[in-house]
């Protein structure tokens, strides 16, 4: 077992097409784990296993793989790009300590660099970012390093500047240790590490402005060496290293460094970045929890000798070993055939056969101790988010929160008899991919399915053929709508049934009022007195939460609402908890028909890059689509449009733009924010629900 110090757990997040899965397969190459270099174009990365990855040379599903450099144990997760496929960096960045940050040298910042970056904001991710495809015609260090400043609110320093670039680019210049480092021209994908040179002397003028920016940022970040700074004092490489490496645990710089992973350029000097500057779990915060029974706050160290406690972050079903669950230990030592008990769920489960992964292989393991990342199988009952823990010392630590599905579809078996084998597999897949949910609607007698988008759920219809044997008949994608409350409403919810013998009495008067948007549901006791009895209001809850599962306007759920119980009265023989729960339905229900409920719709943020000479044809189309047009951009012969557009607007955009732009456009899509449907239109979804 490897001491905590110099184990390193880091992820590569990027937008799609930005390089993270070539990057991810040099690295494991340059480190001595593969003896093989893969190619997305050719299908045959390690990282990138599933047969459908490799088909659309996409990452569908975030793989982890372990490699050794400099002394150090680097635990890698590729992440995927595509924005249907969010819920794999949300839960890859809940266990990482470190993230590489990996950019297009041409685009720049895309539109899910800025989600990743947000996600990697949310779980305080330190990171440094890897400027890719620096040999590319139209390659720009420069704007790309703007547009971290701008766009992303970061703080890019340089650490190596790049000698050239597209055509010209050979090599880069180390800003630390002051020496260039030039890559090999010809080195058909080997091994070869970049060849040290003294920095040539067209450079030196551009060296000196970006090292002395360099030193500033750094020595801004620490006391003593502002005071070396200021004084004239010469500045060890050792002390700008040991400042950068604290700097940027703390969120306060992003170390950045280039390449072109796909000539093998950069790759050394980024393994070196990693070691250096990213965090091991010591570096880290102590991971938070409660206690199980009071809820008090709990801290776990990352310590072989503290109770034990891991989160779950993936489960995956194997065709050879079953089902797999991932998890990151955070404390003390998970040994094979231990007992753990799951205080998520309340209850023991065993730890079976426990192993690291590298993509789809794997190497059997006895134990993995505080800090590590691993898989076991024989949890039956642990799933994504859940917490395993000492029984004798049990804490909950914070779960993973996933975004909520856009799209929905009706699913069924083509054959009768594969009805219950379609419920297994469906079971199966919602386990491991917790944005694809599954209900069985009553009303319709259809099973319906929701995901992310439209290629989430293409993704997971062909496993369902491919994995399950499985061939299913497929509605027409649906648009997840919300409704939602404009205006405070008041009503009162009277439940009354005499029969024979004791009757079912529940009496309340409620409140409704909007809350902001992403609150959720609020509910608030108001009840003084004991107009109502403390025992029943539990039941009140109950019954407006359910209450907002189907809105007044089209069935569809109501977000970010408060609900007050204000008053009400209750029978001393007839009232039950039961009697509360459906009066507090039938009020909250009242209520909303008085709050002006309107329709929401998700709205995308689409990207479209396309040849200068179809802008106008796009354009066309896009405000057809009842766009509102963000921003335009030119880089060299090409328009980048960004707009957001209803979801349920893009329905076959891929088809059309390829028509309007010859097949020389693409675009990207991603969820932005729920927005009111415009009137006229809410009467025709309303119609059609």
């Amino acid at each position: 077992m490897r001491i905590m110090e110099n184990i390193r757990n880091m992820g590569f997040i990027a937008h799609i097409d930005a390089g993270k899965t070539t990057v991810t397969e040099r690295v494991l190459f340059a480190s001595g784990r593969t003896y093989k270099l893969g190619s997305v174009d050719d299908g045959n990365t390690v990282m990138d296993w599933m047969d459908q990855e490799r088909e659309r040379g996409i990452t569908i599903t975030a793989a982890a793989a372990t490699t050794y450099w400099r002394d150090c144990q680097i635990n890698i997760i590729d992440t995927p790009g595509h924005v249907d496929f969010t819920a794999e960096v949300e839960r890859s960045l809940r266990v990482l300590d470190g993230g590489v940050v990996v950019f297009d040298a041409v685009a720049g910042v895309q539109p899910q660099s800025e989600t990743v970056w947000r996600q990697a904001d949310r779980y305080h991710v330190p990171r440094i970012c890897f400027v890719n495809k620096m040999d590319r015609v139209g390659a720009n260090f420069a704007r790309t390093l703007d547009m971290i400043r701008t766009r992303l609110k970061g703080n890019p320093v340089p650490i190596q500047l790049p000698m050239g670039t597209d055509a010209t680019f050979k090599g880069v210049i180390d800003l630390l240790e002051q020496k260039a480092l030039v890559f090999p021209q010809n080195n058909n994908n080997q091994n070869i590490l970049p060849q040290e040179a003294p920095i040539p002397a067209e450079y030196q003028a551009e060296t000196e402005i970006y090292r002395t920016s360099m030193i500033e940022k750094i020595a801004e970040t620490d006391d003593a060496l502002t005071t070396k700074y200021l004084e004239g004092e010469t500045i060890t490489l050792e002390e700008l290293r040991a400042a950068l490496r604290k700097a940027t645990i703390a969120n306060l710089i992003v170390p950045v460094v280039c390449g072109s992973a796909l000539r093998y350029w950069g790759i050394h000097p980024l393994l070196d970045a990693i070691t250096y500057y990213l965090p091991s779990p010591l570096d880290v915060p102590p991971a938070k929890g409660m206690d199980v029974k009071t809820g008090a706050p709990l801290e776990r160290p990352a310590s072989k000798d503290a109770p034990f406690s891991a989160l779950a972050f993936k489960v995956v079903t194997d065709a050879y070993t079953g089902r797999m669950v991932y998890f990151r230990v955070y404390s003390g030592v998970a040994k094979s055939g231990m007992n753990v008990y799951n205080s998520t769920k309340v209850g023991r489960e065993r730890m079976g056969r426990m192993m690291r992964m590298i993509a789809n292989r794997r190497e059997d393991l006895e134990e993995l101790g505080a800090g590590d990342i691993g898989a076991t199988v024989g949890l039956k009952n642990t799933f994504t988010g859940d917490t395993l823990c000492d029984e004798g010392a049990p804490v909950l630590l914070e779960s993973i929160k996933f975004p909520q599905p856009v799209i929905s579809v009706a699913v069924e078996p083509k054959s009768r008899g594969d009805q219950e084998k379609l419920g297994d597999a469906l079971s199966k897949l919602s386990e491991e991919d917790p944005t694809f949910i599954r209900h069985f609607d009553e009303e319709t007698g259809q099973t319906i399915v929701a995901g992310m988008g439209e290629l989430h759920l293409e993704v997971l219809m062909e496993r369902l053929r491919r994995e399950f044997g499985l061939q299913v008949n497929q509605g027409r994608p649906k648009v997840a709508y919300r409704e939602a409350i404009t205006q405070r409403a008041r009503a009162e919810g009277r439940f009354i049934r005499q029969s024979g013998g004791r009757g079912q009495y529940g009496d309340v008067w409620v409140e409704i009022e909007p809350a902001e948007r992403g609150a959720g549901f609020i509910f608030e006791n108001k009840i003084v007195g004991g107009a109502i009895p403390k025992e029943y209001i539990p039941g009140v809850e109950a019954g407006a939460k359910s209450a907002l599962e189907n809105g007044v306007v089209a069935g569809y759920q109501v977000i970010d609402v408060k609900v007050i119980l204000t008053d009400g009265s209750y029978h001393e023989v007839d009232s039950s908890e039961m009697a509360f729960r459906a009066a507090g339905s039938i009020g909250v229900k009242e209520a909303m028909r008085r709050a002006k409920p309107v329709l929401l719709e998700p709205v995308m943020l689409v990207e479209v890059i396309s040849p200068s000479e179809f802008l106008g044809e796009i354009l066309g189309d896009l405000n057809g689509r009842r766009a509102q047009i963000k921003n335009m951009e030119a880089q060299a012969s090409t328009q980048v449009i960004t707009a957001d557009v209803p979801l349920a607007q893009m329905f076959g955009y891929a088809t059309d733009l390829r028509s309007l732009t010859q097949g020389r456009a693409s675009y990207t899509m991603e969820f932005g924010h729920y927005a009111e449907v415009p009137p006229q239109l809410a009467a025709d979804v309303a119609k059609k629900s």
